[in-house]
């Protein structure tokens, strides 16, 4: 599939998609603290279910193929199952900042699987760009060092790694959805399997660690499943119904500088100089991967 333009409308929607998504590792790291990680997610994907409930009766009407069904058992598998077991695992083990920062990883495991599973053009600039924002995110994290808030950041920055791993098949997955489904439908499916795959976990979290359930992890744990869950994935499978996924997954590349900016304003989590040139590094690629899109557009017009 051949798009010769940059869709202004599908950028947006990405755009939105990441400042929500930055904003759930800030979210994740404050509700963890007084509860389980697996309690969070569940939390999470009850409240996202239940804003869902009113178009249960619209989804039942829909039609599925075996292909549909197999693509639609992937996506929920690999996110928010696997996605989430790895990525709140990895922020009790290191900073919201480095987490976020390991998300560069994306989008070159993601460019590389769409060329050959749905066979969009892989471009050098974009693997270029993509090896640079790379290279950034394991300088980060091999200088990274243990304080009270990341015992083992780089354990925690593995296992960010392996979330990624999930997230670039759940891109292809949507990539291949969207063609037929809503947005709101896959968003839906998502949170109703990750709620009943979260509550077994969540149980056993209940009977053997000792839980605080506060107002403000409360709060944390609503925002995360209506705003992140709904906003961000919803923009993100709209985008993804008008944006190749190689270009797409390109912009998950924001996300590491929303979420420092962020982390530093609500977390007070700090960079050090030579965590913030690795930042540029990752920002760099980003530039870099965009270019062909950038110029196809000044040609067309």
């Amino acid at each position: 599939m051949n798009q010769s333009k940059t869709d202004p409308i599908g950028l947006l929607f990405l755009l939105i998609a990441m400042l929500t998504w930055a904003s759930s590792f800030i979210a994740l790291k404050a509700a963890i603290g007084p509860l389980g990680p697996m309690s969070v997610v569940f939390g999470r994907m009850v409240i996202a279910s239940l804003c869902f409930v009113y178009f249960i009766k619209q989804f039942r009407a829909l039609s599925f193929t075996r292909h549909d069904v197999k693509y639609l058992l992937l996506l929920t598998l690999f996110e928010p199952c696997f996605y989430f077991i790895f990525e709140a695992k990895a922020l009790q083990l290191t900073t919201a900042s480095q987490a976020g920062m390991i998300t560069s990883m994306m989008p070159l495991m993601t460019a590389i699987a769409a060329s050959f599973v749905l066979k969009e053009h892989l471009s050098k600039r974009i693997v270029i760009g993509s090896v640079l924002a790379v290279a950034g995110a394991i300088w980060l994290s091999l200088g990274a060092q243990s304080s009270q808030s990341a015992s083992n950041p780089l354990l925690g920055n593995f296992l960010e790694f392996c979330a990624m791993v999930c997230g670039t098949w759940y891109a292809i997955s949507v990539r291949y959805l969207s063609q037929k489904f809503s947005a709101l439908f896959l968003t839906a499916i998502q949170a109703f399997a990750g709620a009943i795959f979260f509550f077994p976990l969540a149980l056993w979290e209940y009977f053997t660690m000792p839980m605080n359930l506060n107002l403000e992890v409360f709060a944390w744990i609503c925002y995360l499943g209506i705003v992140v869950t709904l906003g961000g994935y919803g923009m993100f499978n709209l985008a993804l119904s008008r944006i190749e996924a190689s270009k797409a997954s390109v912009f998950v590349n924001l996300i590491p500088v929303f979420t420092v900016l962020l982390a530093y304003i609500f977390l007070n989590e700090r960079l050090s100089e030579t965590e913030m040139l690795a930042c540029f590094v990752i920002f760099g690629g980003i530039i870099i991967s965009q270019l062909p899109s950038l110029s196809k557009r000044g040609k067309a017009d």
